[in-house]
Protein backbone atom coordinates (compact mmCIF):
# COMPACT_ATOMS: atom_id res chain seq x y z
CA UNK A 1 0.00 0.00 0.00
CA UNK A 2 1.51 3.37 -0.96
CA UNK A 3 3.16 5.20 1.94
CA UNK A 4 1.45 8.48 1.10
CA UNK A 5 -1.99 7.11 1.88
CA UNK A 6 -3.62 8.62 4.94
CA UNK A 7 -4.03 5.26 6.63
CA UNK A 8 -3.14 3.44 9.84
CA UNK A 9 -2.44 -0.16 8.86
CA UNK A 10 -3.29 -1.36 12.35
CA UNK A 11 -6.75 0.21 12.08
CA UNK A 12 -7.31 -1.44 8.69
CA UNK A 13 -6.36 -4.80 10.15
CA UNK A 14 -8.68 -4.28 13.11
CA UNK A 15 -11.69 -3.64 10.89
CA UNK A 16 -10.76 -6.46 8.53
CA UNK A 17 -10.82 -8.80 11.54
CA UNK A 18 -14.45 -7.81 12.15
CA UNK A 19 -15.50 -8.19 8.51
CA UNK A 20 -17.29 -11.53 8.78
CA UNK A 21 -19.49 -10.21 11.59
CA UNK A 22 -20.21 -6.77 10.12
CA UNK A 23 -23.86 -7.52 9.31
CA UNK A 24 -24.60 -9.35 12.58
CA UNK A 25 -26.91 -6.99 14.54
CA UNK A 26 -26.08 -8.89 17.74
CA UNK A 27 -22.30 -8.92 17.21
CA UNK A 28 -19.46 -6.58 18.16
CA UNK A 29 -20.74 -3.89 15.81
CA UNK A 30 -24.30 -3.84 17.11
CA UNK A 31 -24.01 -0.15 18.19
CA UNK A 32 -23.50 0.74 14.51
CA UNK A 33 -26.65 -1.18 13.58
CA UNK A 34 -28.60 0.70 16.25
CA UNK A 35 -27.16 4.08 15.24
CA UNK A 36 -27.60 3.60 11.50
CA UNK A 37 -31.28 4.62 11.18
CA UNK A 38 -30.59 7.83 13.13
CA UNK A 39 -27.57 8.62 10.98
CA UNK A 40 -29.52 7.96 7.79
CA UNK A 41 -32.46 10.11 8.87
CA UNK A 42 -30.04 12.90 9.76
CA UNK A 43 -28.51 12.81 6.27
CA UNK A 44 -31.98 12.80 4.70
CA UNK A 45 -32.91 15.88 6.73
CA UNK A 46 -30.36 17.94 4.79
CA UNK A 47 -30.14 16.13 1.44
CA UNK A 48 -32.75 14.93 -1.04
CA UNK A 49 -31.41 11.41 -1.56
CA UNK A 50 -33.47 10.25 -4.52
CA UNK A 51 -31.28 10.19 -7.62
CA UNK A 52 -28.27 12.07 -6.24
CA UNK A 53 -24.64 10.97 -6.51
CA UNK A 54 -23.49 10.10 -2.98
CA UNK A 55 -20.15 8.94 -1.60
CA UNK A 56 -19.66 7.03 1.66
CA UNK A 57 -16.07 7.45 2.90
CA UNK A 58 -14.83 4.73 5.24
CA UNK A 59 -17.82 2.54 4.43
CA UNK A 60 -16.62 -0.65 6.14
CA UNK A 61 -19.14 -3.42 5.53
CA UNK A 62 -21.66 -1.04 3.97
CA UNK A 63 -24.32 -0.36 6.62
CA UNK A 64 -24.76 3.31 5.75
CA UNK A 65 -23.98 2.78 2.06
CA UNK A 66 -26.90 0.39 1.66
CA UNK A 67 -29.20 2.62 3.73
CA UNK A 68 -28.50 5.54 1.37
CA UNK A 69 -28.98 3.32 -1.69
CA UNK A 70 -32.29 2.10 -0.28
CA UNK A 71 -33.48 5.71 -0.26
CA UNK A 72 -32.68 6.17 -3.92
CA UNK A 73 -29.14 7.57 -3.93
CA UNK A 74 -26.56 6.49 -6.51
CA UNK A 75 -23.91 5.39 -4.04
CA UNK A 76 -20.17 4.98 -4.39
CA UNK A 77 -18.48 3.71 -1.22
CA UNK A 78 -14.78 3.54 -0.40
CA UNK A 79 -12.61 1.91 2.24
CA UNK A 80 -9.09 0.51 2.55
CA UNK A 81 -10.10 -2.65 4.42
CA UNK A 82 -10.32 -5.26 1.66
CA UNK A 83 -12.09 -7.92 3.72
CA UNK A 84 -14.74 -5.47 4.89
CA UNK A 85 -15.33 -4.47 1.28
CA UNK A 86 -15.64 -8.12 0.25
CA UNK A 87 -18.38 -8.58 2.86
CA UNK A 88 -20.08 -5.38 1.70
CA UNK A 89 -20.13 -6.60 -1.90
CA UNK A 90 -21.40 -10.01 -0.83
CA UNK A 91 -24.25 -8.47 1.15
CA UNK A 92 -25.56 -6.77 -2.00
CA UNK A 93 -26.65 -10.22 -3.21
CA UNK A 94 -28.88 -10.44 -0.14
CA UNK A 95 -30.21 -6.87 -0.17
CA UNK A 96 -30.63 -6.51 -3.93
CA UNK A 97 -29.30 -2.95 -3.75
CA UNK A 98 -26.61 -1.34 -5.93
CA UNK A 99 -23.47 0.21 -4.44
CA UNK A 100 -20.17 0.79 -6.23
CA UNK A 101 -17.58 -0.36 -3.67
CA UNK A 102 -13.95 0.63 -4.27
CA UNK A 103 -10.73 0.09 -2.34
CA UNK A 104 -9.00 3.47 -2.23
CA UNK A 105 -8.63 6.53 -0.04
CA UNK A 106 -10.66 9.73 -0.12
CA UNK A 107 -7.54 11.61 -1.20
CA UNK A 108 -7.00 9.30 -4.17
CA UNK A 109 -10.62 9.53 -5.27
CA UNK A 110 -10.58 13.33 -4.92
CA UNK A 111 -7.67 13.49 -7.35
CA UNK A 112 -9.73 11.54 -9.90
CA UNK A 113 -13.31 12.69 -9.27
CA UNK A 114 -13.20 16.13 -7.70
CA UNK A 115 -16.52 17.94 -7.63
CA UNK A 116 -18.51 14.87 -8.67
CA UNK A 117 -20.71 14.25 -5.62
CA UNK A 118 -23.74 16.02 -4.21
CA UNK A 119 -23.38 14.20 -0.87
CA UNK A 120 -20.37 12.84 0.99
CA UNK A 121 -20.68 10.98 4.28
CA UNK A 122 -17.83 10.10 6.63
CA UNK A 123 -19.14 8.30 9.71
CA UNK A 124 -17.07 7.01 12.64
CA UNK A 125 -13.95 7.18 10.49
CA UNK A 126 -12.03 10.40 11.20
CA UNK A 127 -10.88 9.16 14.62
CA UNK A 128 -9.17 6.21 12.90
CA UNK A 129 -6.90 8.04 10.42
CA UNK A 130 -3.49 9.67 11.06
CA UNK A 131 -4.50 12.99 9.46
CA UNK A 132 -8.22 13.80 9.83
CA UNK A 133 -7.82 17.21 8.21
CA UNK A 134 -6.49 15.56 5.05
CA UNK A 135 -9.63 13.43 4.89
CA UNK A 136 -11.86 16.46 5.44
CA UNK A 137 -10.04 18.31 2.68
CA UNK A 138 -10.52 15.40 0.30
CA UNK A 139 -14.22 15.23 1.15
CA UNK A 140 -14.51 18.92 0.37
CA UNK A 141 -12.80 18.48 -2.99
CA UNK A 142 -15.13 15.61 -3.86
CA UNK A 143 -18.24 17.75 -3.37
CA UNK A 144 -19.85 19.90 -6.01
CA UNK A 145 -20.57 23.51 -4.97
CA UNK A 146 -23.56 23.54 -2.64
CA UNK A 147 -23.03 19.86 -1.84
CA UNK A 148 -23.37 18.35 1.63
CA UNK A 149 -20.79 16.69 3.88
CA UNK A 150 -22.05 14.76 6.92
CA UNK A 151 -19.50 13.65 9.50
CA UNK A 152 -19.85 11.78 12.77
CA UNK A 153 -17.04 11.24 15.25
CA UNK A 154 -16.19 11.38 18.98
CA UNK A 155 -15.35 14.40 21.11
CA UNK A 156 -12.09 14.50 23.05
CA UNK A 157 -13.47 14.89 26.58
CA UNK A 158 -13.18 13.05 29.87
CA UNK A 159 -16.76 11.90 29.48
CA UNK A 160 -16.02 10.47 26.05
CA UNK A 161 -13.03 8.58 27.47
CA UNK A 162 -15.19 7.17 30.25
CA UNK A 163 -18.09 6.13 28.02
CA UNK A 164 -16.61 5.38 24.59
CA UNK A 165 -13.48 3.60 25.79
CA UNK A 166 -13.75 2.45 29.41
CA UNK A 167 -17.49 1.77 29.30
CA UNK A 168 -18.07 0.58 25.73
CA UNK A 169 -14.87 -1.43 25.27
CA UNK A 170 -13.85 -2.64 28.74
CA UNK A 171 -16.93 -2.76 30.97
CA UNK A 172 -19.82 -3.52 28.61
CA UNK A 173 -17.93 -5.14 25.75
CA UNK A 174 -19.96 -3.25 23.16
CA UNK A 175 -16.87 -2.82 20.98
CA UNK A 176 -13.60 -4.78 20.78
CA UNK A 177 -10.89 -3.48 23.09
CA UNK A 178 -8.54 -1.13 21.30
CA UNK A 179 -11.17 0.14 18.85
CA UNK A 180 -10.55 3.74 19.92
CA UNK A 181 -7.60 5.85 21.05
CA UNK A 182 -8.43 8.88 23.15
CA UNK A 183 -5.72 11.02 21.55
CA UNK A 184 -7.41 10.59 18.16
CA UNK A 185 -10.77 11.91 19.29
CA UNK A 186 -11.73 15.25 17.70
CA UNK A 187 -13.24 18.29 19.35
CA UNK A 188 -16.08 19.95 17.41
CA UNK A 189 -14.07 23.19 17.25
CA UNK A 190 -11.22 21.31 15.56
CA UNK A 191 -13.59 19.74 13.06
CA UNK A 192 -15.26 23.03 12.21
CA UNK A 193 -11.92 24.81 11.84
CA UNK A 194 -10.62 22.13 9.46
CA UNK A 195 -13.86 22.25 7.48
CA UNK A 196 -13.71 26.03 7.04
CA UNK A 197 -10.17 25.75 5.71
CA UNK A 198 -11.64 23.55 2.99
CA UNK A 199 -14.60 25.76 1.96
CA UNK A 200 -17.11 23.89 4.12
CA UNK A 201 -19.55 25.84 6.26
CA UNK A 202 -21.29 24.33 9.28
CA UNK A 203 -25.05 23.87 8.95
CA UNK A 204 -25.75 21.81 12.06
CA UNK A 205 -23.98 20.20 14.99
CA UNK A 206 -25.89 17.63 17.07
CA UNK A 207 -25.10 15.02 19.67
CA UNK A 208 -25.59 11.30 19.01
CA UNK A 209 -26.75 9.53 22.15
CA UNK A 210 -26.90 5.76 22.54
CA UNK A 211 -28.35 3.71 25.38
CA UNK A 212 -26.70 0.26 25.23
CA UNK A 213 -29.30 -1.27 27.52
CA UNK A 214 -32.40 -0.26 25.57
CA UNK A 215 -30.35 -0.13 22.33
CA UNK A 216 -31.98 3.17 21.47
CA UNK A 217 -30.16 5.95 19.64
CA UNK A 218 -31.25 9.54 19.22
CA UNK A 219 -30.06 13.02 18.37
CA UNK A 220 -29.47 15.44 21.24
CA UNK A 221 -28.08 18.88 22.01
CA UNK A 222 -25.16 17.47 24.01
CA UNK A 223 -21.96 16.86 22.02
CA UNK A 224 -19.69 15.74 24.85
CA UNK A 225 -19.31 12.20 23.48
CA UNK A 226 -20.56 11.20 20.02
CA UNK A 227 -21.67 13.92 17.64
CA UNK A 228 -22.72 14.41 14.03
CA UNK A 229 -22.31 17.50 11.86
CA UNK A 230 -23.51 18.72 8.47
CA UNK A 231 -21.48 21.08 6.27
CA UNK A 232 -22.24 22.78 2.96
CA UNK A 233 -19.60 23.28 0.25
CA UNK A 234 -19.35 26.97 -0.53
CA UNK A 235 -20.16 28.15 -4.04
CA UNK A 236 -17.25 29.68 -5.91
CA UNK A 237 -17.31 33.46 -5.89
CA UNK A 238 -17.96 35.07 -9.30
Amino acid sequence: MPAERNVDEGEVGRFNALAARWWDPEGELRPLHDLNPVRTDYVARYAELEGIRALDVGCGGGLLSEALAARGAEVTAIDLADKALAVARLHLHESGLEVDYRQLSAEELADAEGGRYRLVTCMEMLEHVPDPESTIGACGRLLEPGGLLVVSTINRTARAFALAIVGAEYLLGLLPRGTHEYAKFIRPSELVRAARKNELELIDLSGLEYDPFSRRARLSEGVAVNYIAAFEKRHAEP
